[in-house]
């Protein structure tokens, strides 16, 4: 028997994430969860300076490469599956990353209503360096 298909909070098939680096619960570029994945890294989000910061704030150190794990750490930019309850977390103190809802789990509404998910949906920015600093127009040419 074949699992269901997993979808997305817009009730469509999940559509990756991220593959550079890979990410996911499960490291194949998916949001994908299980029973075992207590986080619930369900949030595709597109990190910016600011989250991460906030993510180290808090003692989540997604910018720091952990090569044990083969975990390279993340930039500005990089499409990586979070935990919802830490994406919450950012949320509410005002450093959210951006969302990409075609590739956010429909499990991650069980923490995080799918309103504040589609108040920071987005697409890729072309230009990712200006998810480096937030107002910060210094990097562009």
């Amino acid at each position: 028997m074949n699992a269901p298909e997993a979808r997305n909070v817009l009730g469509d098939p999940l559509e990756p994430c991220g593959t550079d680096p890979m990410t996911g619960w499960h490291r194949d570029g998916c949001c994908n969860t299980d029973p075992g994945d207590v986080g619930s890294h369900t949030i595709c989000a597109v990190v910016s300076r600011e989250f991460l910061d906030h993510q180290a704030s808090i003692g989540n150190t997604l910018g720091t490469p952990a090569p044990q794990y083969g975990f390279p750490g993340l930039n500005p930019g990089d499409r990586w599956c979070v935990t919802a309850a830490n994406w919450l977390r950012a949320h509410m103190d005002g450093a959210a990353a951006p969302v990409v809802l075609a590739s956010t789990h429909e499990l991650a509404t069980q923490i995080v209503p799918l309103e504040i998910l589609r108040e920071h949906a987005v697409d890729v920015p072309a230009d990712l360096t200006a998810l480096d600093e937030p107002g910060d127009d210094t990097n562009q040419a």
